[in-house]
C-alpha cells in the first residue's frame, strides 16, 4: 500500500478514488458498517500469571531474534550500491520550482513518499492518506539527523495544496506533474503500458488497477551536489511506515482485516470517521 498504500488493499482503494467501478461499490456498501462492527474474539488460553510469564519470555526470545534480523537487513540495505541521478527534474512547490536537488533543503539525505494522488482526482488515496498522517511527527525529528522528509504527487499543485489544507499537513509537499519522475521511479504508468494488461511495480511486471502507484525513494547528495537514487520500497515494504499498523499489532485483535473485503476497507480519510 496504497500503504500505506500497502499491497492489494491500496490498489483497489486506489481505484475507488480515481475513477469508480467495483473498489467504489465494495466502499460505497462497506461505509458507515466496518466502523461500527464489533468482533467477537475467539475463545483463548487463559492461564496463571508464572504460566504467561513462560510463555512471554519465550516470545520474547523470538522478538530478540527479529530484532537482531532486522538490524542485519537495515545495514545490508544501507550497503546497497547507488544509481547517479542524471536527469534533470523540475517540480513545482509552495515557493516556486525546484530541481531533485533543490529539495534537499540543505540536508544530505532525502526521502520522498510517492503519494497516489493523479491529475484530475478529486482528493488523494485514502491509504496514502493513512500513511501521511504519520509524517508531520516524522519529519521534524529526522531534519535533525540530515534528513528531508516530503511527499511527491502528480498532481498539479493546486490540487494538492486544497487537499493538504483540508486534512491539516504541514509536511512539505510538490507536484511533479509534467515531469518523468513518477515514471521513472515506477509509481505512474503510461496509458500503452496500463492498455497492455501489466505495469512495471515492485521490480516485475504485474497487473495493476489503477495509473498511480505508492512507493518511497531515497536519495543522497554528496558535497559536489550530485544526487544518487540509494534505495526504492513499494507495496508492504511501506508497512513499518505506518505507526497505526504497529499499535494494532500490539493488540489482542491485531489488524483484524481477515473479514474485509480487502485489507484496508476499515480506512477511511481522518476527517471522515
Amino acid at each position: 500500500m496504497c500503504p500505506a498504500c500497502l499491497a492489494t488493499a491500496a490498489l483497489i482503494v486506489a481505484g475507488a478514488t480515481s475513477g469508480g467501478g467495483l473498489a467504489a461499490l465494495a466502499m460505497k456498501k462497506l461505509r458507515g458498517t466496518t466502523g461500527a462492527r464489533e468482533m467477537m474474539m475467539p475463545s483463548h488460553t487463559i492461564v496463571s500469571r508464572e504460566e504467561w510469564l513462560e510463555a512471554r519470555r519465550a516470545h520474547l526470545a523470538r522478538e530478540k531474534e527479529f530484532t537482531r534480523l532486522r538490524d542485519q537487513l537495515s545495514a545490508e540495505r544501507r550497503s546497497l550500491p547507488w544509481v547517479k541521478v542524471d536527469k534533470t527534474y523540475v517540480f513545482e512547490g509552495p515557493e516556486g520550482k525546484a530541481t531533485l536537488a533543490d529539495l534537499f533543503a540543505g540536508r544530505r539525505q532525502l526521502i520522498a513518499y510517492h503519494f497516489m494522488f493523479g491529475p484530475g482526482w478529486e482528493e488523494g488515496c485514502p491509504s496514502c492518506s493513512f500513511l501521511a498522517d504519520h509524517i508531520d511527527g516524522a519529519a521534524v525529528h529526522l531534519a535533525q539527523r540530515d534528513v528531508t522528509l516530503l511527499a511527491v504527487s502528480r498532481a498539479p499543485l493546486r490540487q494538492i495544496e486544497a487537499f493538504k489544507q483540508r486534512m491539516g499537513w504541514r509536511f512539505a509537499w510538490v507536484s511533479s506533474y509534467g515531469t518523468d519522475f513518477n515514471f521513472d521511479y515506477h509509481v505512474s504508468f503510461p496509458k500503452d503500458e496500463m492498455a497492455k494488461g501489466a505495469v512495471y511495480y515492485n521490480f516485475e511486471p504485474r497487473e495493476f488497477p489503477s495509473e498511480e502507484a505508492p512507493g518511497i525513494s531515497v536519495f543522497y547528495k554528496d558535497e559536489h551536489g550530485d544526487v544518487f537514487h540509494t534505495y526504492s520500497s513499494y507495496a508492504r515494504g511501506l508497512d513499518l511506515l505506518v505507526g497505526a499498523y504497529n499499535y494494532l499489532d500490539l493488540a489482542p485483535k491485531g489488524r483484524d482485516e481477515g473479514d474485509l473485503a480487502f485489507t484496508m476497507a476499515w480506512v477511511r480519510h481522518h476527517d471522515r470517521y
